[in-house]
C-alpha cells in the first residue's frame, strides 16, 4: 500500500501537480459555528440593492475539497454517466452541520490519497475500453506513441476536469506520461489510461482552487478569477463541474462584467441541473443525510423500516424542489403547504392512500387534518426524536437553531437530562418534561425549546400521528416569543411569521453558498438581501440570483502567504 501511495505522490509532484496548502488560518470549530448561528440579524434596513452594499470580507480558504457528491456528479459529466465511481472516498466533513463549510480548507488523509489513486485508475480505465474511448479521443493514433493525438484528447479533457485551461508547462508532462507509458506498454490507449489518472489525483481536480487576483474595484482586496467564479457558479447551481458554455464565459472575459455573470446565472438557473443543485443545499440545510442511518425500534414503532430513512428523505426533497421549481412559491409555503410526495412506505405512516403502485407521486392531504409542511413530514418528525420516543427538546431545538438562526447554550455537564418513566400522574411528555421546566439548572434553555415540541406531540417517534399517549389525550399547544397555538399547525403558522424566519433562511443560504460562516463585515449584505428576499416574495431561485450577483459572491480578502510545501 505504501507503494502505491509513493507512486501517486511521485507521479503527481513529477507532473508538477501538488499544491502546498494555502489558506489563511480561518478554521473554526463546531462550538465557534453554533455561536455564530446566533448572530442577531437586528432590523432589516430600508430596501437597498445587494449589489451595493460594501463588503469586508474575511480571510478565507484557498482550497475546498470536492465532496463525494460533487467528485461522483464531476466524472459522470465529463467522462461518462455510464462510469461506475468507487464509493469508497474521503468522507465528507461537516462544520456548524454544513458539508459544504467543512469542506471549505478540508485536507486528504494518506489513506484518503491511496483511496483517491485507486478511483482514478478504475475511472481513466473504464473511460478509455473499445467502446468508450471515441468520448475523449477524437484522433486515430498514428503510431503506439502519438503524442500529437494525446495533445488533442487530453486538452479539452483537461479543461472540463481542472475547470480552467492546463498551461503548456501542465500539459506536457501530461503527454509525456501518456507516450512513455504506451511505449512501455505497446498500447496507445492504455499509456493514455496512466495521463488521465494522474488528472483525475491531482488537487486541481479533487479541491477547487480559489487563488484569486487583485480586484480593480477593490484597492487591497482581492476577486475569484473567472475561472474561479464559473466552478463556484456550478458547483453551487448544478452540484457538478462547469459545462464548456460556462468555461467559454469564462475564458472570453463575459464572466468579469455584471451582465456576464447574469446571463450565464440565468442560463444555469433555467437548467433542469439546478434541481440537484437545489437538493444539495436542502440536504445540507436540512441534516437529510441523517436520514440514511435512522433506527427506530420495531417493538415501539411498527411502521419503521429500512426503507423508512430514504424514503422520508426523498418525500422532503421531492416537495421542496417542487414548490421552489415547479411553482415558485414564497418559502413560508414550505410550512404550510398540503401538497407533498408520498411512496407506499410513507403513505401507510401518515394513513392515507398511497398515490402510486410503485414509487413516488405528488399527493394533497386533507385540508383539515393535522400534517402540513415540513414539520409535518417524517424527515423532521423521527430524525428530531428518540430511537424510542418522541423529544420535544430536539425538535424545538432544530426550530430555534435551524430555523431561526438562534443559539441553544449547551447544558451544563453535570445537567440530568433524563426524563422519568410514563406513569398515571404523568402519562405524557407534556407532564414529564415539567421536571426540566421546575429545575432552575434546566428551566432555562428547555423553556426556549420545550413550548415548542410540545405542540408537534401528537406525532410519535416517527411522524405518525396519534391523540393519546399511554391514555391520556395529548395536549399540543405551545408558545413561540409569545405566539400561542393550539397545536403542530398553529406553530407552522406561527414559525413562518416569527420576524427572524425568513432572514435566518437568507442567513443559512449565504453561508452555503459562501461556504464560510458569515463575519461582521458580511452584515450590511445579508440585511440587504433579507429586506430584499421578504420585498420579493421570498422566492429561493431569485434569491440564489441576487446572492450570486452580490460582491460577497466574488470577492474576498487578500490571501495569506502560502507556506513552504514539505520536502
Amino acid at each position: 500500500m505504501q507503494e502505491r501511495w509513493s507512486w501517486s505522490v511521485g507521479l503527481l509532484a513529477a507532473l508538477g501537480l501538488l499544491l502546498a496548502p494555502s489558506c489563511a488560518d480561518t478554521s473554526r470549530s463546531s462550538g465557534d459555528a453554533a455561536a455564530d448561528a446566533g448572530t442577531d440579524l437586528g432590523e432589516a434596513p430600508d430596501l437597498v440593492d445587494p449589489r451595493t452594499v460594501a463588503l469586508d470580507p474575511p480571510p478565507v480558504p484557498m482550497m475546498a475539497r470536492l465532496t463525494r457528491a460533487q467528485y461522483a456528479a464531476s466524472v459522470h459529466d465529463v467522462l461518462g454517466a455510464d462510469l461506475v465511481v468507487p464509493t469508497a472516498l474521503e468522507p465528507d466533513v461537516s462544520d456548524g452541520g454544513f458539508v459544504a463549510i467543512g469542506t471549505s480548507g478540508a485536507s486528504v488523509s494518506p489513506r484518503g490519497a491511496e483511496q483517491y489513486e485507486t478511483a482514478a485508475r478504475s475511472l481513466a480505465a473504464q473511460a478509455l475500453t473499445p467502446e468508450r474511448r471515441a468520448r475523449l479521443v477524437p484522433c486515430q493514433p498514428a503510431a503506439t506513441r502519438d503524442d500529437a493525438c494525446a495533445r488533442a484528447a487530453l486538452t479539452p479533457l483537461g479543461r472540463r476536469l481542472w475547470r480552467r485551461p492546463l498551461s503548456e508547462t501542465e500539459l506536457a508532462p501530461l503527454i509525456a506520461v501518456a507516450g512513455s507509458a504506451a511505449e512501455t506498454l505497446g498500447d496507445f490507449h492504455a499509456g493514455l489510461e496512466y495521463a488521465v489518472a494522474a488528472l483525475l489525483q491531482s488537487p486541481w481536480f479533487l479541491f477547487r482552487v480559489e487563488r484569486g487576483e487583485p480586484d480593480p474595484d477593490a484597492p487591497g482586496l482581492r476577486r475569484r478569477t473567472a475561472f474561479e467564479l464559473a466552478s463556484r457558479l456550478s458547483f453551487l447551481l448544478w452540484q457538478t463541474t462547469p459545462d464548456d458554455a460556462l468555461l467559454d464565459a469564462a475564458a472570453s472575459g463575459a464572466l468579469d462584467t455584471p451582465e456576464g455573470l447574469a446571463l450565464a446565472t440565468d442560463r444555469l438557473l433555467g437548467d433542469p441541473r439546478v434541481r440537484d443543485g437545489l437538493r444539495a443545499f436542502f440536504t445540507d440545510y436540512l441534516d437529510l443525510d441523517a436520514l440514511d442511518e435512522l433506527r427506530k425500534e420495531p417493538t415501539i414503532f411498527v411502521h419503521a423500516s429500512p426503507q423508512l430513512g430514504p424514503s422520508a428523505r426523498e418525500e422532503t426533497l421531492s416537495t421542496l424542489e417542487h414548490l421552489v421549481v415547479d411553482l415558485d412559491a414564497d418559502w413560508r409555503e414550505a410550512f404550510t403547504s398540503r401538497t407533498t410526495f408520498l411512496d407506499r412506505t410513507l403513505a401507510a405512516v401518515y394513513d392515507v392512500p398511497a398515490p402510486a403502485r410503485e414509487g413516488f407521486a405528488e399527493t394533497r392531504l386533507p385540508p383539515d387534518g393535522p400534517r402540513m409542511g415540513l414539520l409535518g413530514q417524517v424527515a423532521f418528525l423521527a430524525l428530531q426524536s428518540h430511537p424510542t420516543s418522541s423529544s420535544a427538546t430536539l425538535r424545538g431545538k432544530f426550530i430555534r437553531e435551524r430555523l431561526l438562526c438562534e443559539e441553544v447554550p449547551t447544558p451544563p455537564v453535570n445537567a440530568n437530562t433524563g426524563l422519568p418513566e410514563a406513569s398515571p400522574e404523568s402519562p405524557t411528555l407534556r407532564e414529564r418534561a415539567a421536571v426540566h421546566l421546575s429545575d432552575p439548572d434546566c428551566a432555562g434553555c428547555h423553556t426556549y425549546m420545550d413550548p415548542i415540541g410540545l405542540s408537534l406531540e401528537q406525532f410519535d417517534g416517527i411522524g405518525r400521528f396519534r391523540t393519546k399517549e399511554h391514555g391520556a389525550l395529548i395536549d399540543a399547544s405551545g408558545e413561540l416569543d409569545g405566539a400561542t397555538f393550539p397545536d403542530a399547525a398553529g406553530l407552522a403558522q406561527a414559525l413562518t411569521e416569527h420576524p427572524a424566519f425568513s432572514r435566518c433562511f437568507v442567513l443559512s443560504l449565504y453561508q452555503y453558498a459562501l461556504g464560510r460562516f458569515e463575519a461582521p463585515g458580511d452584515e450590511a449584505v445579508i440585511h440587504s438581501l433579507a429586506a430584499w428576499f421578504d420585498h420579493e416574495g421570498r422566492r429561493v431561485l431569485p434569491l440564489l440570483r441576487e446572492l450570486v450577483l452580490t460582491p460577497a459572491f466574488r470577492r474576498i480578502a487578500a490571501v495569506e502567504p502560502a507556506p513552504e510545501a514539505s520536502p
